[in-house]
């Protein structure tokens, strides 16, 4: 009987400290972030205030600044629709192909960093399309220097705050202007 009580003291106490909170500082935390839709913050990219000699470009600038600022957002679908109403626009201008395939695959593509890959094709074309085509006003070149593995990528912006496609949130103000259109 004394076994048995000894036992059942010694199961008591087993249990009673392997069950106390663990107060070890070294311990890992899990810390849930909600980052559903709701709780995320959204982005706008600077209205453009360039005026363009040609108001079919200034069309096709104005519907690249929307894929622009989905890709900041990291809105997959949004960056999508928006290319598909920028393929009609870029054609109208004749855009070269290279611009067209990579706007084509944004548009359809749910994948965020593929549409990023190809974001920096459109760019470097939309960058073309905008040379000496300002009548008034200024864009800026801008240039993320970790993007793509450290290699760096280009992207045009309606104004000198960085707000980074190839990043989104994750490294938002990454960049820095590298030219300005006049």
């Amino acid at each position: 009987m004394k076994n048995a009580s000894l036992l059942l003291i010694a199961l008591f106490g087993l249990t009673l400290f392997s069950c106390k909170d663990n107060k070890n500082p070294d311990s890992l935390e899990v810390v849930t972030v909600d980052n559903t839709p709701d709780s995320q913050k959204t982005y706008e990219v600077a209205k453009s205030e360039a005026v363009f000699k040609d108001s079919k470009k200034e069309a096709v600038f104005n519907q690249y600044l929307k894929v622009e600022n989905a890709l900041i957002n990291t809105d997959a679908k949004a960056a999508a629709k928006e290319a598909k109403e920028l393929s009609p626009l870029l054609e109208a201008i004749s855009a070269d192909e290279v611009v067209q395939k990579a706007n084509t695959e944004i548009a359809n593509s749910d994948d965020i960093a593929f549409q990023r890959q190809n974001f920096e094709y459109l760019s470097g074309g939309m960058e073309k399309i905008v040379e000496g085509a300002l009548e008034s006003g200024k864009l800026y070149k801008q240039y993320c220097p970790m993007a793509f593995n450290n290699r760096g990528a280009y992207w045009i912006s309606s104004g000198k705050n960085i707000l980074n496609p190839y990043f989104g949130d994750k490294m938002l103000k990454c960049g820095r202007v590298e030219f300005e259109f006049e």
